[in-house]
């Protein structure tokens, strides 16, 4: 298993040190809990969790246990849990949006195919479900909620808008689904698990539910503008794969108001275009990087994670609120 490191700068120097080290341990039980006796599955299982990642959701756990009486055993089994939840959802989400890499690798259906990817994904959703029923009955309600609420997000991106719906309105709901309410269970387990009091539990998912929107917003602007090097994902996939970003929503938008521009309308013509070429993705990408809707993309996010620390208000000022604050900013100013 690779080791991670904390993916955000934190102040205080303690308190990054012990998140790094339960972040160790939470690693150490990953590597467990997608092991399997079958070669071949164990390969498949293992497949994302070894190519690393941010860790972001049991950072989150690990982080919002110290608002209550810290990590204990439970806590760390939830921050596995929600780790393995994110990871089984990337399985399936790579087969939908047809990704050919995930951190730097191979995605899974590229390798074994679709069935096998969305069958590891599906065995990884039933380990996490068996360590969540160590938790009990609630943590299980808590984690039934958010796997409906991954695949509304999922189901919804697929149909899209129905007549008469804001697609923007509508892209904001499914991110709310699809990654936020991960981050809000991430971060609402974390506290719960601690014995946090309800205002603290309900104060950190909201702040969770916020932050996730601001992440995936961010991704939009990171799929445009990184580096396939550092990201390890080629510029403009979710382009050429045709799946719905803030970017080229607010383009649509532009388009089809009074105050389009000939190159607008253009550049979306490039957008609807057949990018399979990579010349054809490449001269895409480089002209939607110029343009407006990403400024106001990145402006979104950061409004987001404004959003999020203003409800952080309610928490006592300290270090866990000051780490929580640059959490939300991290979010937004990275650039893989």
């Amino acid at each position: 298993m690779t080791n991670v490191s904390l993916a955000f700068p934190l102040a205080d120097d303690d308190m990054s040190a012990a998140l790094a080290r339960e972040l160790h341990a939470v690693e150490q039980s990953l590597a467990g809990a997608t092991a399997h006796a079958d070669p071949i599955v164990n390969e498949a299982a293992n497949h994302l969790a070894s190519a690393g990642g941010k860790r972001l959701r049991p950072v989150l756990t690990l982080l919002t246990a110290h608002l209550g009486a810290g990590i204990n055993d439970d806590v760390r089994k939830a921050a596995v849990v929600v780790e393995l939840t994110h990871l089984a959802s990337l399985y399936h989400d790579d087969v939908m949006d047809s990704a050919p890499m995930r951190r730097g690798a191979p995605s899974a259906h590229e390798v074994w195919g679709n069935s096998v990817a969305i069958l590891t994904g599906d065995l990884l959703f039933a380990r996490a479900s068996r360590l969540v029923a160590d938790l009990g009955p609630e943590a299980v309600r808590i984690q039934a909620a958010t796997f409906e609420r991954l695949c509304l997000g999922q189901l919804h991106e697929t149909l899209g808008p129905l007549d008469g719906v804001d697609p923007v309105t509508h892209y904001i709901d499914v991110l709310a689904d699809k990654t936020a309410s991960l981050l809000a269970t991430s971060a609402l387990l974390g506290a719960r698990y601690a014995q946090a009091s309800q205002e603290v539990q309900d104060t950190v998912a909201h702040y969770g539910e916020l932050v996730g929107v601001a992440f995936q917003l961010a991704d939009d602007v990171i799929d445009v503008m990184s580096d396939g090097n550092v990201t390890g994902k080629t510029p403009g996939t979710d382009l050429r794969e045709q799946v719905p970003t803030m970017p080229v929503l607010l383009l649509r938008k532009l388009v089809a108001s009074d105050r389009a521009t000939a190159s607008d309308r253009e550049l979306l013509a490039m957008i609807d275009s057949d990018l399979s070429s990579d010349e054809a993705l490449s001269a895409t990408v480089a002209r939607l990087r110029e343009h407006q809707v990403i400024e106001d993309t990145r402006q979104r996010a950061t409004h987001y994670a404004s959003q999020a620390v203003a409800v952080l208000a309610a928490l006592p000022q300290g270090t866990v609120r000051k780490a929580l604050e640059d959490f939300a900013q991290a979010l937004v100013d990275r650039t893989a």
